[in-house]
């Protein structure tokens, strides 16, 4: 029972057996504490049900939370590696009662779970009390049987917790475990408490008040129960091992770190071997929880921890990336209590290895420029702040790295000079975009940006969060209070809502604190980094440093990547069906409809577009996975992702990738790849269906294709099946013969109106042939047809010449038919025998010169002309007359 996994499930399942509810653990992102950079306590996805904000269908708990302390207060980072217990990431085991039970209970489970289910020592525990707390005292002396000697009140805050300033608080009562006389050490309290005979291995903390001022603290109605027990220390009492390093979990890993490195885990290679083993444990659970490397918040701390493991490897000897290699064996040994490092196996590979693909370089050129800036300096002498603030910006070489670098050689840094150089930057750059032409009038938000720095972005994984209210802008100027009614632009220091980029729209959704409520209206990003919540302050009054809850609108946002979703699916499926020539040139992503345009020289046939949609379709009723890696962009283009048009890339890229292709070359591998930075479903099937609507052009070579999704796309076809039933009901035939019966009707209406228009134009032409009878005029001894026709349409003009024409045998034939609005249209027909004396088109200007117009054309047999004014027919008859006469 004394392996890692074993002790987990032990300490869950007693406390299930003793009526607790079993909580997964919350991510390592907290959502529901902007204060903290990261979960780093059992207690943290509780704190609104201690707090009573929030409650829930149980009254008691039992969790194993995974905690990281790499930043902000909780910072261990320098000491991994060179100590028995500090770690970047671990694991919390913890039970909670939220006014169930209290004191007795608490210490009643947790000396049953140590000494009996555990089986440690009675006579190797002792007990620490805050120094009034008589109750607890008296408890632990009835449950346990604890001496007075053993049970040692402390006077200090180390036994007393509270969560801030006001709030819940109370006494602690900490069990430590004693490794035996051998260990230098003394008991908690005492001068050598500092020591490492010692341990403590389990705090429970009995929250029975409420700090209400800094004066006055008052009993809570329902005293609850907080316990946090850290499960690699535990695990090497268990084991019988003094440091946590030596225990079975990290063996494994440090065994693989070994196996790679050639290296053994002796002397003073043993802190590297530890310090891999830790960081690896907390790069691949922050990024499993969605926190990726970058120089900015959370994302900095990521790249700091990984850099410093990938340094140590260095220091190993390792010439290429081995971090990602260390993986299967931490999913081995982790992947069944966390499933998400399963999960996420493939995007943590990928973000290991380029980051120390990445890092290597940086190393090699930041480590051989250090050596020449500081050739000359010796021990107790420091390297210049501009020299070090090169390093870190013109070649990427972190400040704490240079510091690591020089440590050994007792050389400092002059970090002084190092600020002084980064203001400078800073005010530099913000002179340069002040003055770059429309910029200038958001100036602010670069302002804001160098403030606060970027916000951190919560979205991809969780559509609700809490955070910290930095900024309140209105009319483009900073304000401190915003009160009911008033239109803001509000920055919060980490949120879910989606800033519009790439096509996709910003969310909308509530910012919600104490006594006011903000509707946001929409999401924008600005000034490099910061999310832009466009919101009107509904009720209430806001003010800058509030707490807030922050609700993404939940069926818009699915919409929304329902939408986005699909385009990816129609991209792939456009270019397998027209060619690869085609790319996306631009796009909307709403949440009743998508929109985007491609490259493709000619409409897109009805033919072609049903089988794109029935290819998208195809991949949607897979439900496959929608996966998201991130890559190197020149190795993404490589693996056949496609960079979106108008969009702007980083050496690190988003690669989303989703369904399974089932056909061609590609079948068995991922249907589309695109680098994209939006929000998507999270399998195929979740966008339901889609339907193409439209298709258009918008410019040259450019098409444009509009499509609906869902619900939105299931209404749409109601709606079309309805229209066929009223339709089916007005012909009075079954949907199923609609198309057969129209078809009919239009034939039947072709003819018709073939009829039609063969009537009229023996009505017009006098009831017969143009050329019979007296229907003409001798002019200069040429027969001659001039006529005016009503109710004729100008394109029957020249079949009416023609048939005159023949009827005339040989002859000259002028027809002008006059429209509603009073224009005319003029044909005239010569025959062959005259061409050579009478031109058609000649006679036809002066047929047009008469109606107003200018010009005409056509053949010397046949020409056609018009003319607005179609009261002159006649004038114009008699004009040709006399040309011809």
């Amino acid at each position: 029972m004394s392996g890692v996994n074993d002790i987990r499930s032990t300490f869950l399942d007693y406390f299930k057996t003793n009526g607790h509810e079993v909580v997964s653990s919350s991510p390592l992102v907290p959502r529901n504490d902007p204060t903290l950079m990261f979960t780093n306590a059992g207690m943290v996805q509780f704190k609104n049900l201690f707090t009573g904000l929030e409650t829930r269908p149980y009254s008691t708990a039992v969790t194993a939370q995974k905690c990281v302390r790499a930043g902000g207060k909780h910072n261990d980072l320098d000491n991994v590696g060179y100590t028995a217990r500090h770690h970047t990431f671990f694991e919390m085991l913890g039970n909670f009662s939220f006014g169930d039970y209290f004191k007795e209970r608490a210490i009643e489970l947790a000396w049953n779970l140590i000494t009996k289910e555990f089986g440690l020592d009675k006579k190797r525990l002792l007990v620490t009390v805050y120094h009034t707390d008589d109750e607890a005292h008296g408890l632990w002396k009835k449950i346990a049987g604890l001496t007075d000697d053993r049970i040692i009140r402390i006077p200090t805050s180390d036994n007393f917790w509270a969560m801030g300033d006001t709030g819940p608080c109370g006494p602690c009562s900490e069990i430590f475990y004693d490794h035996g006389d051998h260990i230098w050490g003394g008991p908690p309290g005492s001068p050598e408490e500092d020591g490492d005979r010692f341990i403590e291995i389990w705090n429970l903390v009995f929250m029975q008040y409420e700090q209400v001022t800094k004066e006055e603290r008052i009993n809570l109605p329902r005293p609850s129960i907080d316990t946090g027990m850290g499960l690699e220390r535990v695990a090497a009492v268990l084991q019988g091992r003094h440091d946590n390093y030596d225990i079975d979990l990290f063996r494994a890993l440090i065994e693989a770190s070994e196996d790679l490195t050639g290296v053994k885990a002796e002397g003073e290679r043993r802190a590297s071997h530890r310090v891999i083993a830790d960081h690896l444990r907390s790069s691949a659970f922050l990024i499993a929880d969605g926190v990726l490397p970058s120089n900015e918040g959370r994302g900095y701390v990521l790249r700091r921890i990984m850099r410093r493991a990938m340094r140590h490897a260095q220091l190993l000897g390792a010439r290429e990336p081995v971090i990602f290699k260390l993986l299967p064996t931490l999913v081995q040994q982790m992947g069944r209590a966390y499933p998400e490092l399963g999960r996420a196996e493939a995007l943590i590979s990928e973000t290991l290895k380029l980051e120390e693909t990445r890092f290597r370089k940086t190393l090699e050129r930041g480590l051989s420029l250090l050596s020449d800036a500081t050739s000359s300096l010796g021990k107790g002498d420091s390297l210049d702040g501009e020299t070090a603030f090169k390093l870190y910006d013109t070649y990427g070489f972190p400040l704490d790295l240079t510091q690591d670098a020089l440590r050994g050689r007792g050389i400092g840094v002059d970090l002084t000079g190092f600020n002084d150089a980064m203001q400078r930057q800073k005010a530099e750059a913000r002179a340069n975009w002040a003055g770059s032409g429309d910029k200038a009038a958001e100036t602010i938000w670069f302002e804001l940006k160098d403030r606060f720095g970027a916000t951190e972005f919560l979205g991809y994984s969780s559509e609700t969060a809490e955070g910290e209210i930095q900024a309140l802008v209105r009319d483009g100027a900073s304000v401190e209070v915003a009160s009911a009614g008033d239109s803001v632009q509000v920055v919060v220091n980490q949120t879910p809502f989606y800033g519009e980029s790439g096509g996709q729209m910003g969310d909308t959704g509530e910012i919600i604190g104490e006594g006011f409520v903000l509707d946001v209206s929409d999401t924008q990003k600005k000034g490099e980094g910061l999310f832009v919540h466009v919101a009107t302050v509904r009720e209430g009054r806001v003010k800058i440093g509030a707490a807030v809850s922050l609700n993404v609108d939940h069926n818009r946002r699915s919409r929304l990547r329902a939408n986005h979703s699909a385009t990816h699916l129609l991209h792939e499926a456009l270019r397998e069906v027209l060619g690869t020539h085609v790319a996306q040139k631009g796009s909307l992503v709403a949440p009743d409809r998508l929109r985007f345009d491609i490259s493709h020289p000619k409409p897109i046939l009805a033919d072609e577009l049903k089988i794109v949609e029935e290819m998208a379709n195809e991949i949607i009723v897979q439900n496959s996975p929608v996966t998201t890696r991130l890559m190197a962009v020149d190795d993404a283009i490589a693996e056949g992702a496609m960079a979106l048009f108008g969009e702007k890339y980083g050496d690190e890229v988003r690669v989303v990738s989703m369904g399974q292709a089932v056909r061609g070359d590609k079948a068995g591998r991922p249907y589309s790849i695109e680098l994209c930075g939006g929000t998507h479903v999270s399998a195929t099937g979740d966008i339901g269906l889609v339907r193409l609507v439209a298709e258009s052009a918008v410019g040259a070579g450019v098409r444009r294709l509009e499509a609906l999704t869902g619900e939105a796309a299931r209404a749409y076809l109601a709606e079309q099946d309805e229209r066929v039933k009223t339709l089916a009901s007005t012909l009075k035939v079954q949907p199923a013969d609609v198309v057969t019966r129209v078809e009919a009707l239009m034939d039947e209406r072709r003819k018709l109106e073939k009829e039609l228009a063969d009537a009229k134009r023996k009505l017009a032409m006098g009831g017969g042939t143009a050329g019979g009878g007296d229907t003409f005029r001798d002019v200069a001894g040429i027969k001659f047809v001039g006529k005016t026709l009503a109710g004729v349409e100008a394109k029957d003009l020249k079949g009416m010449a023609d048939e005159a024409k023949a009827g005339l045998g040989s002859g000259i034939v002028l027809l002008i038919a006059v429209s509603e609005d009073g224009k005319a249209s003029a044909v005239v027909a010569v025959t062959e025998d005259l061409v050579s004396r009478f031109s058609a088109v000649d006679l036809v200007r002066v047929a047009s010169a008469a109606l107003g117009g200018k010009g005409g054309g056509g053949r010397p047999d046949m020409a056609q002309a018009g003319g607005p004014d179609g009261a002159q027919a006649e004038a114009a008859i008699e004009a040709v007359v006399q040309a011809i006469s």
